[in-house]
């Protein structure tokens, strides 16, 4: 019954993930970079306190708490801010490939920042899976055209960087994960108010940019969160659940044409193939992965 129940969880967790790359492109439309992600912040901010109310699990361990700051700078501030400009540049089924690499910059990261090795099978899993971000980048329509943006590219490879480093941190942590989070994203508020007043403003006060910002701060940055840690609690094959996520970008890419209506050709599914074996053979030779994003 507990395999099923995770299972259930992690499937809804990849279902509701694939919809983010869509609500990204959705609410930038209408919002700017800071208004978005203040919005979505809020949104998720309200939802981690009603849940360390209600469960109780608000404690910060004694030496977290230097962390959660840094944590709540990295994510949602710095994070998000450098992966909404990468969307704002680029179009959706470019920049959500490109972001599912992270798992692979993690690989490299952890060479040096937890000194382990890097093997035969992580490095050519490596491999494979820049070389499907090539594929993807030499055949799509913006390259042809002239318009491929490629700082909007260097911006979604940045954002592969800033998430790794977030997860080795959590490494670090004693906390349970939502009291993390729920601090990380107290520490984030006020900075990304004051940086939203600063540039750009408050957000103009409507039902479109409050479903966008309920969108990106519930399914990308809330619930999403907390029912694929369920999930990962509730399982004792944690891998078999962690192997889900691979079905959220080709899932993303279906809704990406069907509702963006990007010229989106198969080249890019088979690119996003590419680039998926490569994080498969990754995964196999790392411990299992903690989160889709």
């Amino acid at each position: 019954m507990r395999e099923r129940r995770a299972l259930q969880l992690g499937l809804v967790s990849v279902l509701l993930w694939s919809t983010v790359a869509t609500g990204f492109k959705l609410g930038l439309s209408v919002l700017s970079i800071t208004q978005l992600l203040w919005l979505g912040t809020l949104v998720s901010w309200g939802l981690f306190f009603l849940s360390v109310i209600v469960t109780g699990r608000w404690r910060l361990g004694p030496r977290d708490y230097r962390l959660t700051v840094i944590l709540g700078l990295i994510n949602p501030c710095l994070y998000y801010l450098i992966l909404f400009a990468a969307y704002d540049r680029l179009p959706a089924y470019i920049a959500q490939p490109i972001n599912y690499t992270w798992a692979i910059t993690l690989a490299v990261l952890s060479v040096p920042l937890l000194r382990q090795r890097l093997s035969g099978k992580t490095f050519t899993g490596m491999l494979i899976s820049y070389a499907g971000v090539v594929v993807l980048l030499a055949t799509s329509q913006e390259l042809a055209d002239g318009s491929l943006d490629f700082f909007g590219v260097t911006l979604a490879l940045v954002s592969t960087v800033l998430w790794a480093t977030y997860w080795l941190l959590n490494t670090r942590a004693e906390s349970d994960p939502l009291a993390l989070m729920f601090w990380s994203f107290t520490v984030a508020l006020p900075v990304l108010t004051a940086i939203m007043h600063a540039t750009d403003g408050l957000p103009a006060w409507s039902f479109t940019t409050l479903f966008y910002g309920t969108w990106v701060g519930l399914l990308e940055m809330g619930i999403t969160f907390l029912t694929w840690q369920q999930a990962m609690r509730l399982t004792d094959n944690t891998a078999r659940i962690g192997q889900l996520i691979f079905l959220s970008p080709f899932l993303s890419l279906v809704m990406i044409d069907l509702i963006l209506n990007e010229p989106i050709g198969p080249s890019a599914f088979i690119a996003l193939a590419i680039i998926v074996a490569g994080l498969l053979l990754t995964q196999r030779a790392a411990k299992p992965t903690t989160s889709p994003q």
